[in-house]
């Protein structure tokens, strides 16, 4: 076994996080899953501690889910590790390209700014504006600027009166204040998680869509599939998350009628996904990649 000590951040108990600890037990006979909700930072001390232990005396530490769900609070969390690094703790992946990735907005920015095709998408704090993209789009996905999974996503189609379209965008910005807003894209009935291990392709799985929902995330009741797409797609995808430098990623692409295009590329990556859907086993893999970075 290796005489490393790595911990995991993540939930206790959750499906991911508890794999990625089996496996980083598996390997160095340590594991420790940090909770970042009880994490406390003395930076006179410069000392990261969680429960009795000082984060800054780990070699390393994974980070496989900062918090159930996204939101500005989850920046912070991120901002805790930086103390890690600076001590000397290898983090994987470095909380600074996370933050890149927990807003949207950052990385919708990034990746157009580096002429990744997505979605057409307004961003705006105007109601104004916003009717006049559900206008244009004639069919429009609002997305939370942090959010996972689709939750508080919503469609606000043109098919119906101003009032009514008004009415639900008010809805949505009193959640909302900034408000993102994309063309709704028609799909295949499924897209893609396209899997990367330290900037190399692993391969990619399809979420099917379930029923008559709008997405196709399994929250939404969709399905793993396997799915192999054309080099292309496949270059395409390891621009974007390139743009990030993650340790372990996966890219949301989607193949339309109009050419393959990036939702986003994910702050953490989905291991369910990968052994769902094309039998890999990314929690192995990821602490395997970790393990030989320390070496």
């Amino acid at each position: 076994m290796a005489e490393y000590r790595v911990g995991v951040v993540g939930i206790a108990g959750k499906w991911s996080t508890e794999a990625l600890a089996d496996a980083v037990e598996e390997r160095t006979g340590y594991r420790l899953v940090i909770d970042m909700g009880e994490v406390s930072l003395d930076l006179d001390r410069q000392r990261l501690i969680f429960r009795d232990q000082d984060l800054c005396q780990l070699d390393a530490l994974i980070i496989k889910k900062i918090s159930a769900s996204y939101s500005p609070a989850t920046l912070d969390r991120l901002e805790l590790l930086r103390v890690a690094e600076q001590a000397g703790v290898r983090v994987f992946s470095r909380a600074v390209n996370i933050l890149r990735l927990i807003d949207r907005l950052s990385c919708t920015i990034t990746l157009r700014n580096a002429g990744i095709p997505m979605p057409a998408t307004r961003v705006t704090g105007n109601p104004e504006a916003a009717l006049t993209a559900v206008q244009d789009f004639g069919s429009a996905v609002f997305k939370p600027l942090y959010s996972t999974k689709a939750r508080g996503m919503c469609i606000i189609d043109a098919d119906q009166d101003q009032t009514g379209i008004e009415r639900e965008i008010f809805a949505f910005q009193a959640e909302n204040p900034m408000m993102y807003i994309q063309q709704k894209v028609a799909l295949p009935g499924r897209d893609l998680g396209m899997v990367f291990l330290g900037g190399e392709y692993l391969g990619s799985y399809a979420r099917v869509s379930g029923g008559d929902a709008w997405n196709t995330t399994i929250h939404s009741g969709g399905r793993y599939a396997e799915h192999t797409p054309p080099d292309t797609v496949i270059e395409l995808a390891q621009r974007a998350q390139a743009l990030f430098d993650m340790d372990f990623t996966t890219v949301d692409v989607a193949e339309t009628n109009f050419g393959p295009i990036v939702f986003e590329v994910s702050a953490f990556g989905g291991f369910r996904g990968a052994l769902e859907g094309i039998g890999i086993d990314a929690a192995a893999l990821y602490a395997d990649h970790v393990l030989r970075q320390l070496a």
